[in-house]
């Protein structure tokens, strides 16, 4: 007598784990926010984070995100993926600003300025749950994001200003928080280097402010 495939027993066997993509997304958001943050702060050239925010900030962070996939875990996917195509998309826009004329006409004037503050306004918004939910994690991924939100609503408010013939000083502060921002993800992505590297932590990250979530998905696989 035939078995169904219903019938038949599934074994379940453990997936063979792949290395922490974290280190790597938030490297690549680290650098990319400093030489944006730093040419909003008027003390790094205009257009040189063009190239790290696509394949850094962007490709590389992204990839990051696709992995975090693999890992069955959907905060790191969320986070990393989305920021990834933030990177591209915001480079992007650049670049066709720059060879395109039909595209640069569309941005003249105060469209660009406008135009970049609903883009950094809607992002604040991805940021704002991201934010709560990063107090499910750690403390160091919730000092990132929190950072990340106070940049976002401060550049939002630049842009706007600007946008209605304000002067850059919230665009300058919101550089410099965003320096501080890199500065943390760096740290949080150094940590997860050297403690992968471990077999004990070396550079704390802190506990999760209000406590972690078992992972819905275990990291195993149907044979």
């Amino acid at each position: 007598m035939a078995v169904l495939t219903q019938d038949r027993p599934t074994t379940l066997v453990e997936s063979t784990p792949a290395a922490d993509p974290a280190p790597l997304g938030l490297a690549a958001f680290a650098l990319t926010t400093f030489l944006l943050s730093g040419n909003n702060a008027s003390f790094i050239p205009e257009s040189v984070w063009i190239g790290p925010a696509l394949f850094y900030g962007g490709l590389a962070q992204f990839t990051a995100g696709m992995w975090e996939f693999r890992n069955r875990n959907v905060f790191g996917a969320t986070a990393f993926s989305t920021y990834g195509g933030f990177w591209m998309g915001l480079g992007i826009i650049v670049v066709l600003a720059d060879v395109s004329k039909t595209f640069a006409a569309s941005l003249a004037g105060s469209n660009l300025t406008n135009g970049l503050a609903w883009f950094l306004f809607a992002f604040a918004i991805f940021n704002t749950y991201m934010l709560l939910w990063s107090m499910r994690v750690s403390t160091a991924a919730f000092m990132v994001l929190l950072t990340l939100q106070i940049t976002e609503i401060l550049l939002v408010i630049g842009f706007f200003n600007l946008s209605h013939g304000g002067t850059a000083w919230w665009l300058h502060a919101g550089g410099w928080a965003g320096i501080v921002t890199a500065a943390v993800a760096w740290y949080t992505s150094a940590a997860g280097v050297v403690n992968g590297m471990s077999p004990v932590p070396v550079l704390p990250v802190g506990a999760p402010p209000i406590g972690r979530l078992g992972s819905p998905m275990p990291r195993r696989a149907e044979v």
